[in-house]
């Protein structure tokens, strides 16, 4: 199956309306498509409403583009119930795809949100 598509939200949101936030997709994960924004201007925030600690974790990209790549992936704890801590700006030199996305795992039976922000864009 296909990854589900993670949309980039500007920030600030200068719109009055709230940010897009994505449900979770443990059974096929995320993948996040940053066009010509630069890597290093994203932002992932994830909340977790499952009851325990899960991870989200980052895939390592592909070697090229990607020559940080065997740094390896980036695995972040969720707590329960909560935000994760915003993860990133990311590193395209270490994350990013041979097709330009970036692959984002989620650990299995968690539930929740994942925002993904474009910094510095205005909406």
């Amino acid at each position: 199956m296909p990854r589900t598509a993670l949309p980039l939200t500007n920030t600030p949101v200068s719109t009055g309306a709230a940010p897009t936030a994505t449900a979770v997709d443990p059974t096929n994960h995320h993948v996040i498509s940053p066009g010509s924004t630069p890597l290093e201007e994203v932002l992932i925030v994830v909340n977790n409403t499952f009851a325990g600690t899960k991870t989200v974790t980052v895939k390592a990209g592909a070697n090229p583009p990607a020559l940080s790549a065997g740094q390896g992936d980036l695995v972040v704890t969720c707590a329960a119930s909560t935000n994760c801590i915003p993860i990133g700006p990311l590193e395209s030199a270490r994350f990013l795809q041979a097709d330009g996305t970036v692959n984002v795992d989620i650990a299995a039976a968690m539930t929740g949100t994942v925002t993904v922000f474009r910094l510095g864009q205005t909406g």
